[in-house]
């Protein structure tokens, strides 16, 4: 994995730690598959490095670092927890991040098989975060808005991967979450980016919840998308009479953000099948299921 010049490598990440956090640079480091913005890294067994990569700005890492420690001791499931920060130097000129480890196999290589405890699970992990943001809570500028702020978003998704002969049907859910009404309650705590790639799954249900780095105030309806991106068939229903919250508008908004998010995570999929940067192969066949799941509705 390389940055500009830089490659990133264990032995990188070895001498970042002697430089910074001396007495965790001993640990055994491994890299770990995945991340697209931020390049991760076991370090022993309950810990982990959280690289800046692609990121632009260390925005996200620095709002992980001062909101996750606010939030993680009221979730039901394990979250990624800052413990050590890593300044930009000489020897890497941007932000990282220890973090505590969370068990599990993203969604994304696994399954879930216990449908009806994942779902409770999840509904639990939300109506735990869902709870009016301070004034200081990030804002997102391409996330937590109405649907129909996103239209243009959704139509380069859709014309560059819609199946054919479902474009009518997903057009459909589409036009029916922008003409959903708006979010009038409190700008609530939002994850912002739950797909099967930041889910972590054991024993057959949800069993953490990783990279926070998009959260934001806003719009609940992006984070109940995840009850057709992330839950298996036939489970939307229990999680929403689990989460209890969610009224029939806002069901509307977030099956039409379940409509983009799948098509996203399908443009990635195909763009991982070309080799292209960032192209993830396992997020196509994530991207289709989840279509198919908001389609049945």
């Amino acid at each position: 994995m390389t940055d500009g010049e830089i490659e990133i490598t264990a032995d990188l990440v070895r001498d970042l730690l002697r430089e910074q956090h001396p007495d965790l640079a001993g640990l055994p480091i491994r890299e770990v598959a995945g991340g697209w913005g931020n390049q991760m890294w076991r370090l022993g067994d309950g810990l982990a490095v959280r690289v800046q990569r692609m990121d632009p700005t260390p925005e996200l890492q620095l709002n992980e670092r001062r909101w996750l420690p606010v939030l993680a001791p009221r979730l039901p499931l394990p979250v990624p927890t800052p413990v050590r920060s890593g300044e930009p130097s000489a020897r890497f000129p941007k932000h990282w991040t220890v973090m505590t480890w969370v068990p599990g196999d993203p969604l994304d290589c696994s399954s879930i098989s216990r449908g009806d405890h994942a779902a409770g699970a999840l509904a639990g992990f939300l109506r735990a975060l869902h709870v009016e943001a301070p004034a200081d809570a990030p804002v997102s500028s391409d996330r937590g808005g109405h649907p129909k702020d996103c239209t243009d978003g959704f139509d380069r998704f859709f014309h560059a991967v819609v199946p054919d002969g479902l474009a009518d049907d997903v057009r459909a859910v589409w036009d029916d979450a922008v003409a959903a009404p708006e979010w009038e309650g409190p700008p609530l705590w939002v994850h912002g980016d739950l797909h099967p790639a930041n889910v972590a799954v054991s024993d057959g249900t949800l069993s953490g919840v990783i990279d926070f780095g998009d959260m934001f105030a806003g719009d609940p309806a992006w984070d109940l998308a995840a009850a057709w991106v992330v839950l298996p068939a036939g489970a939307a229903p229990r999680f929403f009479d689990a989460y209890g919250r969610a009224d029939a508008g806002t069901v509307r908004r977030a099956r039409g953000l379940a409509a983009m998010k799948s098509l996203f995570l399908m443009l990635m999929g195909r763009n991982g099948d070309l080799g292209l940067p960032g192209g993830k192969p396992a997020w196509g066949p994530a991207g289709r299921a989840a279509l198919d799941r908001v389609l049945r509705g």
